[in-house]
């Protein structure tokens, strides 16, 4: 039943996203549909029989429920949320008050923050935004429920500007965030230090545990590690760190989650097992150990895969105390259930996807592959353990895998059974050196012990990644065949367990299913025709798309640059084969119409033919009311090599002469679909 509510729950909370149901008409169909269920339900009781209509009824009315979740979160929906607010206007000056709520990773310019706005001006408003303020070495860092004034502007989020590239704005929505300020620390004013929710002391307890550990002679990416491994915290890997074990195939290692927490219940059940012997003891232990798996979820950060993990293995220390047989997947179910009510949004987030999919995997194939071989030794047994839970793993999260980092680490089940044996003993060392460090008694040589085993871990992984051979890269897959993969994963297990017709004739058509993804994928490829002006601050670059092949026109002296930084995600999203580049030249025939690109010398001078589209590249010095005169074009494109002052110019020429102008620093690329040969 928890399986069956969690499916038809996340329907409706995917629903959402292809259908804008009014946040009232939702709630009015969902309460009707409540009713209907409750008067379905009592007519069926006394025939104590069920009838169609309360499972259909039933259904519906959870699918409707996932709608209105989203609904309900949705915090544009809030009349107090300060996109609503008549006070909040875009891009203008004003008085923000606002709350730390989040520490993030700095980038190079400057230090990031999550902020709960509490007033503009003197308006009382709520919701969620970015800010970024600008780096200072000489300024402290600010710590979660700091209180500030800023004089600053909320901008919106952009869009991406090329085509495939990873949508930052649509990830921040999914956090119900919708803007962000830009400020320098000598421009804030604080108001308060005082610590008043529990992020607030929980952030405090960390950063009292990464001073206690800057104590000892950890190195920096030792540190690091610690603090990833045994605190969630992120933000101070290193990005050689991060990538060596992202090749590598074990980044999951670096995410507190469900392995982590596990872990750590089998020191608790351990801990607290002799307050079974007390009158009661039983709830008394229960009570303590789900306190504690808690209170560290609160101190790891409460991300998708904390909330997960801790919710589930509550789940299982109660069955585990009162000797109730443990359905993992009911109880996967159920924590999946419980987190969806109170954040719908979670279904997106990709730890979280890949943290459900990996546990659903590991419990459904693990004992199948675990059956062909049972070792004697224990030793080996831990090993084939930790080689077929990685295997059973990758069957849940490989094609998820795929589809979000285009890359398959080849030497992903050397590192798991290398490491995952030893990553219980790691993690336990871990909590004893923190907490020794905590109470003044670390000793030195216990630090560096423990140092250099991350020292070494980090170092088996970088020679994992340096194996640039075994690192399969710039894989192209589509949802569709992702869709279809874990159809056909899931009647393949079916039919391994059932072993009847009915379940070969499910994986017969699943089979069927992968090969239409394949053909309409390929269909789709091959008939795609397309001329694109990308965005590129300081540089134009044109590409015209035939199927499988790309040519692209640039005068970009770093070709490698070019593919990596610009297009390196439409190669893959578009499964480009063949790409050849060229030099700009100044004409360009597209459907059987010209376009002219004008460069930094301002020439157009052509007699023979006028240019139907118009590329400006490198600020030109023209005079475009004079060049609409005498050309007549249909469309101006400005791509970012120009300055924005320029621009700004032409739009408004463009504006009064009622001819389109598209810019490509504000509506991204301009694509143009080309009429097949």
């Amino acid at each position: 039943m928890p399986v069956k509510l969690t499916i038809l729950l996340v329907t409706g909370i995917l629903l959402s996203r292809f259908t804008e149901i009014p946040l009232d008409s939702s709630a009015k169909i969902t309460g009707i549909l409540l009713v209907i269920l409750g008067l379905v339900y009592f007519y069926s009781k006394p025939k104590l029989k069920k009838t169609i209509w309360f499972g259909l009824t039933a259904y519906i009315t959870m699918i409707s429920l996932g709608v209105l979740l989203v609904n309900i979160h949705n915090q544009k929906n809030h009349k107090n949320n300060y996109t609503n607010s008549p006070i909040f206007i875009k891009d203008s000056t004003l008085f923000v008050t606002l709350k730390i709520s989040n520490s993030l990773k700095s980038n190079k310019f400057n230090d990031r923050y999550v902020v709960k706005i509490l007033k503009i001006n003197e308006n009382s408003v709520e919701g969620l935004s970015l800010l970024n303020i600008k780096k200072d070495s000489m300024t402290r860092i600010f710590d979660v429920d700091d209180i500030l004034i800023i004089k600053t502007q909320i901008h919106s989020i952009k869009e991406p500007l090329n085509p495939d590239q990873f949508n930052y704005k649509k990830f921040l929505e999914n956090k119900y965030i919708y803007s962000q300020m830009y400020s320098s620390y000598e421009q804030v004013y604080i108001t308060s230090i005082t610590k008043s929710t529990i992020y607030g002391y929980a952030d405090a307890f960390r950063k009292h545990i990464d001073n206690k550990l800057k104590e000892h002679p950890f190195k920096p990416d030792e540190l690091a590690i610690i603090n990833a491994l045994l605190l969630g915290q992120r933000k101070e890997l290193s990005e050689d760190i991060y990538n060596d074990y992202k090749n590598a195939g074990s980044i999951h290692i670096l995410a507190v989650s469900g392995l982590h927490v596990g872990i750590i219940l089998i020191f608790l059940n351990l801990i607290f097992k002799p307050i079974e012997y007390l009158k009661h003891g039983r709830i008394y232990k229960i009570i303590l150990i789900i306190i504690c798996l808690w209170s560290f979820a609160i101190i790891a950060g409460l991300s998708a895969s904390v909330l997960r993990a801790a919710l589930m293995f509550s789940f299982v220390a109660v069955a585990m105390n009162i000797n109730r047989p443990r359905n993992t997947l009911n109880i996967l179910a159920s924590s999946a259930f419980v987190l969806l009510l109170f954040n719908p949004n979670y279904l997106f987030d990709v730890g979280f996807q890949l943290s459900y999919f990996a546990v659903v995997a590991i419990v459904t194939i693990f004992p199948l592959l675990y059956s062909y071989w049972l070792p004697k030794y224990w030793v080996l047994d831990k090993f084939w353990q930790a080689f077929i839970v990685s295997i059973a793993a990758q069957f849940g999260v490989l094609p998820l895998s795929i589809y979000y980092f285009h890359q398959i680490p080849g030497l992903f089940l050397l590192s798991n059974v290398v490491v995952i044996p030893f990553l219980g003993f790691i993690l336990g060392f871990g909590i004893i050196v923190i907490m020794l460090s905590i109470v003044n008694f670390l000793p030195t040589f216990f630090a560096i012990f423990y140092g250099t085993i991350i020292s070494g871990m980090n170092g088996f992984f970088k020679w994992i990644a340096q194996q640039e051979a075994f690192l399969i890269q710039d894989i192209s897959f589509n949802i569709l065949q992702v869709l279809a993969s874990y159809i056909i994963i899931i009647s393949a297990y079916q039919l391994y367990t059932k072993k009847n017709f009915k379940q070969l004739v499910y994986f017969l058509s699943a089979i069927l299913i992968g090969q239409s993804a394949l053909i309409y994928t390929k269909y789709v490829t091959e008939t795609k025709q397309q001329f694109l002006v990308f965005h590129k601050g300081t540089s134009t670059l044109l590409g015209f798309q035939k199927g499988k092949t790309l040519q692209l026109y640039h005068n970009m002296s770093n070709k490698t640059e070019t593919k990596n930084t610009i297009i390196n995600n439409y190669i893959t999203s578009n499964y480009i084969a063949n790409i050849q580049e060229d030099s700009l030249t100044c004409f360009y025939r597209i459907n059987n119409k010209w376009l002219l690109v004008i460069d930094s010398l301002g020439v157009y001078n052509i007699k023979s033919f006028k240019p139907d589209y118009i590329v400006l590249k490198n600020s030109p010095r023209i005079n475009l009311n004079r060049l609409i005169d005498s050309l007549q074009p249909q469309v101006i494109i400005a791509d970012g090599s120009n300055y924005k002052s320029y621009m700004s110019r032409w739009e408004a020429t463009c504006e009064k002469q009622k001819l389109p102008f598209y810019q490509t620093n504000k509506k991204g690329a301009f694509v143009l679909s080309l009429k097949k040969d």
